[in-house]
């Protein structure tokens, strides 16, 4: 019995007859009865289903959350007071912050199920010397499979015979050509991209035909493998939820301690009974808890999913939004990211002559400029027969078509013959016409082994025969080389092989294309036609071309502190070429697989400290080039479309996968889906995390010196042995209404004009930063200082308790009306015609407010609720007084922090 795991790395090394030796099979394919002994053994073609967790785990995973049993426990005091209100609302909060983590949850573990979708659902087998189709599920180790144009490979492959076959394996390796096959065997340490006589389950033949051997099947594939490892990914947390833990674990703790410490002050130093001191210690945790906060932050963190989504960038895991503001690094896919993913020729290349061509992808449009100098093409093609030549052949050596829809250009065929075709439209030559006048006769197609394609057409003359091909095979063949004006003189190889190696050091692909003049009456090609006597015309220069969004977002990132790095499987000349094109950097060299390879993680680090782009990379580096990054303290951003970039999305910070050619595996393991394919997008979403990061720190800014004030102004009261200034009740009105109203409003804030000129936020930078715990601390002073002051002041003009706190509660409110002008704008003045108006949202906010705190104090079912009392006008006037001293105080000390350079950053 073969062993299919233990040679699954080294298949692409043994010959044609040691593999079918190794898997004790035979070209005619495999019997019954072995057949079935295999299924037995390595079980159907397909990938295994881990089993989900149950609907309860998730549940309680994400009630595993310090904030929330924060939460929790003030509903249950809540409770045991009888405000069953309250507890319903707080429980609301609790249950809505679950069930969006539940939600999100389920969407991340459907990655594994697209990566299982790719395995084809059919396959044409050889069995005992006959042909079937079966279900790909029944495909084993040692059975022979027939392939053609068109089909998806069902299992991984060792080639036994192949015409003309060229594989689609962009979504495996990341490389934007079809792969030209050979049956072969290939060193034994070449990467993935180069193993040539090997085809891979879920890739896409696009041309010939083959027979191969199965010499992997289900989870023993590269398909399966990547499964595997983006399985064994754990999810990490993002920054935002790290702090936000850290700050609930440590408000817990001062809160519980604080309230026990309360609690013992009373009766054991003020002699006050232990029901009284009990009430007075819950109503100080219920005014240290943020009851609010946490369906503030989720609502902040949607609003910037739906301005992101106006910016074609899709959100899938909510936090992913605040965690991309935080980015230091992007990892990119070159193919399809970076670049268009359409092959473009950018140089023409012919003796004494060199034209460049303008444009990009498959649209035909683009001016061709000699020494920089726009030429129009009909004029000059019939005054340069060499370059007429080569456009004739480009045009007419050429099996793709070009269609235009809704002014969008499609091919289809081959990426590079599409290259060609564009080019000679750019020429002012049409296709179809060139077709009609100079019928193909006959044809010699391309196969790896001879690396040319060769068409014969008829002439007025006679006949002529067209070819294109690899460089060096293609010199080898010609005799003569084509001048400017048309005179044939003998080849000078050593000139044109330096012009090739020119063309490759700038990462280009070069194609040479020539022509013979056959004899009259001659309509069928043969190999001896072509095998030497040709005229060489010149040289194209292909590339797939960055994209000139991804330009400008590579340069926006670079202002923003953030750092871009390439990871492609694409060779290292054309990506260090992309590199420099995109403006990373002039003096870049690639970091290839087999050097990685050899790297342990420290020398990783260091690699990718420094590095800008690594080449002929499996899935495997990418994982560990992520996970190295991380180690080094990066927040890492990885951008990808194809199924190999699968584990790297799910391991990044943020996963960023390409919407429109992003394979679905892709999509489900990213945390973001990029709808227009566009790197650009990703410097508008950095720009949008980077926004909801300020507004939550605004909101975290405004409502932490509400409760603040609050918890200081009961513990006074306690420490003096006096009534509270405002009941548990009245505190959970105003943390659960007015903060909560007011507080929204800072989700809505614009971005601010300096955002992407900032550097990143350094990975351990907490929330509460130096200036924001001074803020927190000045400004919970300032409302102690109004509410404890306005209740004494009412209490010492004979007011009674409840109209005492009534005053209180309004005082309090009031207070956060004007701190929420002078927050919007933490380094700035409020003191400006924006700062005043605010935006319409803020207007609503203020005015709703206020119109709620009417009812508090004027309705007489509020009045028995909350135990208030009607005010005086008077009353009223002082109270407002007390809030508009509050943002003239915060006004005072801006300026102060301003003019001493200190402040947020």
């Amino acid at each position: 019995m073969p062993e299919q795991q233990t040679r699954a790395n080294c298949w692409h090394a043994c010959q044609v007859d040691e593999a079918l030796r190794e898997l004790e099979a035979s070209p005619a394919g495999l019997t019954p009865d072995q057949v079935k002994d295999r299924l037995a053994s390595y079980g159907p073609n397909r990938l295994d289903e881990a089993s989900p967790a149950s609907v309860l785990q998730r549940l309680l995973r994400h009630l595993n959350n310090v904030l929330l049993y924060v939460l929790i426990a003030a509903a249950l005091v809540t409770g045991l007071m009888g405000h069953w209100v309250d507890t319903f609302v707080i429980l609301v909060v609790v249950v809505l912050n679950v069930a969006i983590g539940f939600v999100q949850e389920g969407k991340a573990e459907k990655a594994l199920q697209a990566i299982r979708h790719l395995l084809a659902p059919h396959a044409v087998v050889l069995r005992d010397g006959h042909q079937q189709d079966i279900d790909a599920a029944e495909l084993v180790p040692g059975d022979v499979v027939l392939l053609a144009s068109g089909d998806s490979l069902p299992a991984d492959v060792r080639l036994l015979q192949a015409r003309n076959l060229c594989i689609d394996e962009s979504a495996l390796t990341g490389e934007s050509v079809p792969v030209d096959k050979q049956v072969e065997a290939v060193a034994d340490d070449a990467p993935i991209g180069d193993r040539l006589c090997m085809g891979y389950a879920g890739t896409l033949v696009t041309q010939g035909q083959a027979r191969a051997v199965v010499v992997a099947t289900g989870a023993a594939t590269e398909i399966g493998r990547i499964g595997r490892m983006l399985e064994s990914v754990e999810q990490g947390t993002t920054p935002l939820l790290r702090k936000m833990e850290a700050f609930g674990r440590i408000l817990t703790m001062v809160i519980l301690a604080t309230s026990a410490v309360l609690f013992l002050f009373g009766t054991l130093v003020r002699g006050m009974g232990a029901g009284e001191m009990f009430i007075a210690a819950v109503g100080l945790a219920v005014a240290a808890i943020p009851e609010g906060l946490p369906a503030i932050m989720t609502i902040t963190l949607a609003i910037g999913v739906q301005r992101m989504a106006t910016r074609n960038a899709v959100i899938r895991r909510l936090p992913a939004v605040e965690t991309l503001g935080s980015v230091t690094v992007i990892c990119s896919d070159k193919t399809g990211t970076l670049t268009r993913n359409e092959m473009t020729v950018q140089e023409v290349i012919c003796a004494g002559q060199s034209l460049e061509v303008e444009g990009a992808g498959y649209a035909p449009h683009g001016a061709l400029r000699v020494d920089t100098v726009p030429i129009e093409p009909a004029a000059f093609l019939a005054r340069s027969p060499a370059v007429n030549e080569l456009m004739h052949v480009a045009a007419l050596c050429n099996d793709a078509s070009l269609h235009e829809k809704d002014q969008v250009w499609t091919l289809a065929g081959d990426p590079t013959e599409g290259a060609l075709l564009t080019l000679a439209m750019k020429a002012g030559l049409s296709p179809t016409n060139l077709h009609v006048d100079h019928p193909r006769l006959d044809v010699i197609p391309f196969e790896s082994e001879h690396r040319f394609m060769a068409t014969l057409h008829a002439t007025d003359s006679g006949s002529e025969v067209l070819i294109k091909g690899a460089p060096e095979r293609i010199l080898a063949m010609c005799a003569k080389q084509m001048m400017a004006d048309g005179e044939e003189r003998l080849l000078e190889p050593d000139l044109w092989h330096a012009k090739v190696e020119v063309q490759a050091q700038a990462g280009r692909r070069v194609l040479a294309l020539a022509r013979r003049q056959l004899p009259a009456g001659k309509d069928m090609l043969e190999h001896a036609d072509v095998a030497n006597g040709l005229t060489l015309l010149g040289l194209v220069a292909i590339i797939d071309p960055p994209r000139e969004e991804a330009i400008r977002a590579v340069a926006e990132c670079r202002a923003a502190g953030i750092r871009v790095v390439m990871i492609t499987g694409d060779h290292g000349v054309t990506a260090s070429a992309i590199a420099r094109q995109l403006g990373m950097g002039d003096d870049i060299k690639a970091i290839t697989g087999p050097e990685l390879e050899r790297m342990d993680e420290t020398a990783m680090r260091q690699a990718v400290a420094e590095a800008r782009v690594f080449a002929r990379a499996s899935p495997e580096h990418k994982l560990r080039l992520v996970r190295a990054l991380q180690a080094n303290g990066e927040v890492v951003a990885m951008t990808g479309d194809g199924v190999n970039d699968a584990p790297a999305l799910k391991q990044a910070d943020v996963g960023v996968a390409m919407g429109m050619k992003g394979t679905e595996a892709a999509k489900q393991a990213g945390a973001i889906v990029l709808a227009d394919d566009n790197f650009a997008s990703i410097a508008h979403a950095v720009e949008e995390g980077r926004t909801v990061y300020d507004n939550l720190r605004k909101t975290v800014t405004f409502l932490l010196p509400i409760n603040g004030g609050e918890s200081l102004s009961l513990l006074l009261a306690v420490l003096l042995g006096i009534a509270l200034p405002i009941t548990p009740v009245q505190v959970l009105w105003v943390n659960m209404v007015s903060s909560v109203a007011l507080a929204m409003v800072l989700a809505f804030e614009p971005t601010e004009a300096d955002v992407m000129q900032r550097s990143p936020r350094r990975q351990g930078e907490p929330m509460l930063s130096r200036f924001v715990i001074w803020r927190i601390f000045f400004v919970s002073a300032l409302f102690l200082a109004g509410i404890f002051g306005m209740f004494e002041w009412m209490r010492g003009q004979g007011a009674t308790v409840e109209a005492a706190r009534t005053v209180a509660v309004n005082t309090l409110v009031c207070m956060e009306v004007f701190y929420l002008f002078s927050v919007r704008y933490l380094k700035a003045p409020s003191f400006t015609v924006e700062g005043v108006k605010g935006t319409p949202r803020v207007l609503v906010a203020v005015f709703g407010v206020f119109a709620l705190q009417l009812l508090f104090t004027y309705a007489p079912f509020m009045q028995s609720l909350f135990a208030s009392e009607a005010l005086s006008l008077s009353t009223g006037m002082w109270v407002v007084v007390a809030g508009v001293a509050v943002l003239v105080i915060l006004e005072v000390e801006k300026a102060v922090l301003r003019q001493l350079g200190l402040g947020p950053s």
